[in-house]
């Protein structure tokens, strides 16, 4: 397994697929995702995500390896790779490998070839059998493994058992309750879950439309977090504030749900 680079506080991982989408609408070049991934790693963000989808429409194989070969000089930070494990996940995972680049962990996610964004996560028994020899591909690569999953405290156990190391809570859910009546039931079952995986001896990933407004307080109220993904959001408030004071500004909301 590659070393983990813990911080003491919940690490910020900073998705680029956006800046890839608006690049790839021209044959221009602009804006650089790896640009985009320097100026968040300069401004202190932990690592760099992406997720390389089988038609390439954001991310491109090519940015995956210039992603990688950036995070050589950056080797307290992290590199992590999400994407469906049955497409072309793995694949580039072994040839990062292969390249002798740097890797720390697969998110594992079971969207489909042409799904417009993540929106549920792996279901168990179901996919107990055909995700356990995939993690342990994965884990032979040297790379942690990451589960995207719902928030259900009894699915936290099998996530285990078929070798994962995390899992990523899918936050959703949460994101669409902020400012509801629902917002409480919903950061109880995310309490619940993040509890239940802990207690099987996972650590606790989240990602999926957090954002400036809603991360202190998922993050005050479930225990463990030790990553949050952020893309959709993180990128659309670089575009009005630029990618440092952006950076800053969730660094500083995770520093105000860490007293």
């Amino acid at each position: 397994m590659s070393p983990i680079h813990i911080p003491p506080r919940t690490a910020l991982s900073v998705n680029v697929n956006k800046v890839a989408l608006l690049r790839n609408s021209r044959h221009l070049g602009i804006p650089s995702v790896v640009r985009a991934a320097v100026l968040c790693l300069q401004a202190g963000a932990h690592g760099i995500t992406v997720h390389p989808r089988p038609d390439e429409r954001h991310i491109r194989r090519h940015d995956v390896f210039d992603l990688a070969e950036l995070m050589q000089a950056w080797p307290e930070r992290e590199f992590n790779i999400e994407g469906n494990p049955f497409h072309n996940l793995l694949d580039v995972a072994a040839e990062v490998r292969a390249r002798g680049l740097p890797l720390h962990q697969l998110t594992f996610v079971p969207d489909s070839e042409g799904q417009f964004t993540s929106d549920h996560g792996w279901r168990f028994p179901e996919d107990a059998e055909r995700l356990r020899p995939v993690v342990a591909q994965a884990r032979a690569l040297g790379a942690r493994v990451s589960l995207f999953m719902d928030p259900e405290p009894a699915q936290m156990a099998a996530a285990r058992a078929v070798g994962a190391d995390r899992v990523e809570l899918y936050t959703e859910p949460y994101a669409a309750a902020w400012g509801q009546p629902a917002l409480a039931q919903q950061l109880v079952r995310y309490r619940a879950a993040a509890q239940a995986a802990l207690d099987a001896d996972l650590g606790v990933n989240a990602g999926h439309d957090l954002n400036r407004d809603n991360l202190g307080e998922f993050l005050r109220v479930v225990p463990g977090v030790a990553e949050v993904s952020i893309g959709h959001a993180l990128i659309a408030d670089a575009l009005e504030l630029g990618y440092p004071a952006t950076v800053h500004d969730y660094l500083r909301c995770i520093a105000a749900a860490h007293p």
